[in-house]
């Protein structure tokens, strides 16, 4: 699990509060508990959401009065826990298999007041519910882990001893993008962290730094 987290935006707010939400692969389970939420165009209801796996950043567009929380799943987690994949924000409708309780703890949301209690309801169902057992085969876990060292797909398959196709296998049916696609949004993660931590960095050098040809690419990335 990378991360619980609650949010909301007073009532009292003239204007939506809008955030970037970057891309890193993972996914995640929104429980969205009052106002009006908006991923790019696409409203979001209340209720338990299953997120997509992150491909591309998007931006999240909170009305006043809104309150969400939600759960973030390390990349390939969920669709070891959900068992299934989704193209859009999608609201549950039963709960999974491994995952049990999940809108039971919608209901114990709803009744929070704020932020901190909302993230200490999740975090207790937390210590009750999520259990991992080799949720996700080896061999994959190996190659996310290698690719968060940075490690070449030469160098990968010496490391994991299975072949570039399988691995390019596990990643499609678990994460539904190809090893390549995958070390790209690595890429602009860290490059993104890096500028947020550098403010005054040259960009054109945080580019070579980061393996674009050159600062306008790393822009369109």
């Amino acid at each position: 699990m990378q991360g619980i987290w609650s949010a909301s935006v007073s009532e009292l707010a003239n204007e939506p509060v809008v955030k970037l939400l970057h891309s890193e692969a993972c996914s995640s389970i929104w429980f969205s508990l009052a106002g009006n939420v908006k991923i790019g165009d696409t409203p979001i209801p209340e209720g338990v959401i299953l997120l997509p796996v992150e491909k591309v950043s998007e931006t999240v567009s909170l009305s006043p009065k809104s309150q969400l929380a939600g759960i973030r799943f390390q990349p390939a987690i969920g669709y070891g826990l959900i068992g299934q994949h989704f193209d859009q924000p999608t609201a549950l409708t039963a709960d999974p298999e491994h995952l049990p309780g999940l809108s039971q703890l919608y209901s114990n949301l709803k009744s929070d007041h704020d932020n901190v209690s909302r993230v200490n309801t999740l975090q207790r169902w937390l210590s009750r519910h999520f259990r991992l057992t080799k949720t996700i085969p080896g061999p994959l876990k190996q190659a996310l882990e290698s690719f968060n060292e940075n490690a070449t797909p030469g160098v990968l398959n010496e490391q994991i001893g299975v072949s570039q196709r399988h691995v390019e296998r596990l990643f499609k049916h678990w994460m539904e993008m190809t090893p390549k696609q995958y070390q790209r949004i690595l890429r602009v993660k860290r490059a993104i962290d890096y500028i947020r931590e550098h403010s005054r960095a040259n960009l054109a050098e945080v580019a070579h730094q980061f393996g674009f040809s050159d600062q306008a690419h790393m822009t369109r990335e």
